[in-house]
């Protein structure tokens, strides 16, 4: 039990104080381990977002009309984030009893062994309904994991730079999703481009899965390597950065976390508009060579890339604030102009495309920074993780389900009307953003 000394200002200072002359980690050590372990989990998302529409219609849906195939891929791509809360709950409490470096290593194993069970999992053709059975327990395995891949690095790293420069170090953990779906992208327009249908089809689409099981050993090795670290670990005590109970969390924070969970709901959703949803319109309404417009969206994840940057360079000049507000309302002009795009043609596609990236690379650079500014040290890790979970859940989620749903339904204009919720969510959120914030925080 802490004495009363141990919590005075005087007592903070002082751990501070040491933190800054003993600070053996560089941030560019932490920034180096949370873009390796990113990358690595948003390209296990982008090869089952992209096979989920180029390949499950096919050999999990073939009994259904190519739509309907397409919208049930989407609720199996959705079933992983509704899972993802239940993996955050569960692996706090492995947290908490057994430490962070046993539950990152579990989390990620279970990550690795479902993603490699993806690429050998049956089909439709060899185990009927069984087959369906078994990548939906895979997809749920991937979410409850990257539920408790949540390994604090990230708030660790916005914590250890001055104030002047959180704005761009808050910018480095969000560098793996743009090079994670470029991979991803290339790689299945590789396939698609060299082998035939009935290969790509047959054994062809499992190659990704593999590629990302080798990536997650290597994200594995390098995130422990990172976190097992004595003078990380030391970090992460002198922060206060420690897993506490999801009850205590939501009755010190609960106004920010529900907050929170709104902050980023526009960026999600936007973050599938932009990458699953018009690789379905285009494979199933248009005659477009599908490695083509995979090689679009390579070029187009290039685009978000320069723009996170600006995006974390401007933080620290402009404000964070304000640059998240002019995102939410572009992403809002975007939903109700942008999605038309897809219907003329090549030369509409790539604008889409290439303003919808970059649009998504300054919101999606800053909002979890943004997040994470709403708690103090103590609460930090945990609610960080949960508003994480809950954000993409609901953000992103159903976004292309519910997008392909409307635009087939009721023509392109509507596929914009989900992410015009969102917009405007993120739009009130960010009023009550600076009220919630306590002298301190980041």
């Amino acid at each position: 039990m802490k004495s009363p000394m141990e919590t005075t200002p005087a007592a903070t200072a002082s751990r501070r104080a040491s933190r800054d002359e003993h600070h053996d980690v560089s941030p560019s050590d932490l920034a180096v381990g949370v873009i390796i372990g990113r990358t690595s989990e948003f390209f296990d998302f982008f090869a089952f977002a992209i096979a989920a529409v180029l390949v499950f219609p096919t050999r999990l849906f073939p009994f259904l009309p190519s739509l309907q195939g397409v919208l049930w891929s989407f609720v199996l791509l959705a079933v992983a984030f509704v899972a993802r809360p239940f993996g955050m709950a569960l692996f706090s409490r492995i947290d908490r009893r057994v430490g962070r470096l046993p539950k990152l290593t579990i989390a990620l194993f279970l990550m690795g062994t479902c993603t490699v069970g993806m690429g050998l999992a049956p089909t439709w053709q060899s185990a009927g309904w069984g087959a369906i059975v078994v990548m939906t327990l895979l997809r749920i395995g991937q979410g409850i994991a990257l539920g408790g891949a949540w390994d604090g690095l990230a708030s660790l790293l916005a914590v250890s730079v001055s104030r002047e420069r959180r704005g761009f170090y808050a910018m480095i953990p969000q560098i793996g999703a743009p090079i994670g779906l470029a991979v991803a992208a290339l790689l299945f327009a590789f396939l698609v481009a060299t082998l035939s249908a009935q290969d790509f089809l047959e054994w062809g689409w499992r190659y990704p899965f593999f590629v990302a099981f080798a990536l997650n050993v290597v994200a594995l090795f390098a995130r422990l390597r990172i976190v097992a670290a004595p003078e990380i670990e030391r970090l992460f005590e002198e922060n206060e950065l420690k897993a506490t109970s999801l009850r205590a969390t939501v009755a010190k924070d609960g106004r920010g976390i529900l907050v929170g969970i709104f902050v980023p709901l526009a960026t999600f959703a936007m973050f599938h508009m932009v990458t699953v949803f018009p690789l379905s319109w285009i494979y199933l309404y248009t005659r477009e060579s599908l490695d083509s417009f995979l090689i679009l969206e390579a070029i187009g994840a290039g685009v978000c890339l320069v723009s996170l940057l600006l995006s974390g360079l401007l933080a620290d000049r402009i404000g964070r604030h304000r640059i998240l507000l002019a995102s939410a309302i572009a992403i809002g002009i975007f939903a109700l102009a942008a999605p038309q795009l897809l219907s003329m043609g090549r030369g509409g596609e790539v604008a889409y495309m290439l303003i919808g990236f970059t649009i998504l690379g300054f919101s999606f650079a800053l909002s979890s920074g943004a997040i994470a500014s709403l708690f103090d040290h103590r609460n930090r890790y945990t609610a960080s993780a949960l508003v994480s979970s809950l954000s993409w859940m609901f953000g992103a989620g159903f976004a292309p389900l519910t997008a392909l749903l409307l635009s087939s339904s009721l023509g392109l204009w509507a596929a914009g009307l989900y992410l015009l919720s969102g917009a405007v969510a993120t739009v009130i959120a960010l009023i009550f953003l600076r009220q919630l914030r306590a002298p301190g925080r980041i």
